[in-house]
C-alpha cells in the first residue's frame, strides 16, 4: 500500500532567506490570517486579522483596539498565538506560531497606518484605543501546492504510481 501522508521536503533550525522570502509572499497574498487565542475558559478562539506588515525577522505587526477581547487574551496567556492562512484556490497555506504583544509605538504605529485600517479605527492613529500587536514568529509552517488542477491530478497519479509526493509542492517548517 502506498504511503499518501505528506512528508516535509525541509526542516530548517532558523529560517534561510529564500524560506523566509516565501513566507512572506504567502502572507501578503493572503493578507488577513486566522488569529488564535487562548481565553479565560482555556479554548481556543479564532479570528480573522489583517496583517499590516511583516518584518525581515517575521515578526508581524496588526492594528487592534486596545480593550479587545484578542488583547485581552494575549496578556493573560503569556501571548501564546496562532495564526493560519489560507489561499485555498491556489493550494497556499501557512502556520505560524508564536508570541504576541500589545505595542504602543506611536511612530511605529504612524509608519503602518494605512487608509483600509481608517474603516476599523476612524480616529485614526492618534486615538489612544488603537495599539498595534505584535507577533514574534516561534514556528511556522507553509505548504505551496499545485494551483492548476491539470497538475494536481499529474501529483496525485506521480505519487501513487511512485511514492514521490514532490510534485504536490513546496513544504517547510520553519523555527525562528
Amino acid at each position: 500500500m502506498n504511503d499518501l501522508h505528506y512528508q516535509p521536503q525541509q526542516t530548517a533550525t532558523m529560517p534561510n532567506a529564500e524560506q523566509l522570502k516565501h513566507l512572506r509572499k504567502l502572507v501578503e497574498k493572503a493578507k488577513v490570517g486566522m488569529f488564535t487565542t487562548i481565553d479565560r475558559a482555556q479554548e481556543l478562539r479564532s479570528r480573522p486579522l489583517h496583517t499590516v506588515q511583516m518584518d525581515d525577522d517575521g515578526s508581524l505587526w496588526f492594528v487592534v483596539a486596545t480593550a479587545s477581547p484578542k488583547t485581552q487574551e494575549v496578556n493573560e496567556h503569556e501571548g501564546k498565538v496562532c495564526l493560519a492562512y489560507a489561499n485555498h484556490g491556489d493550494q497556499e497555506y501557512v502556520s505560524i506560531t508564536g508570541h504576541a504583544s500589545l505595542v504602543r509605538d506611536s511612530a511605529m504605529k504612524e509608519k503602518i497606518w494605512n487608509k483600509m485600517i481608517d474603516v476599523w479605527f476612524p480616529k485614526g492613529d492618534k486615538d489612544p484605543n488603537v495599539a498595534m500587536l505584535k507577533v514574534v514568529p516561534e514556528r511556522a509552517e507553509y505548504w505551496d501546492g499545485p494551483s492548476n488542477t491539470v497538475t494536481q491530478l499529474y501529483a496525485f497519479a506521480k505519487a501513487m504510481a511512485t511514492g514521490n509526493k514532490d510534485a504536490f509542492g513546496e513544504n517547510a517548517k520553519l523555527k525562528f
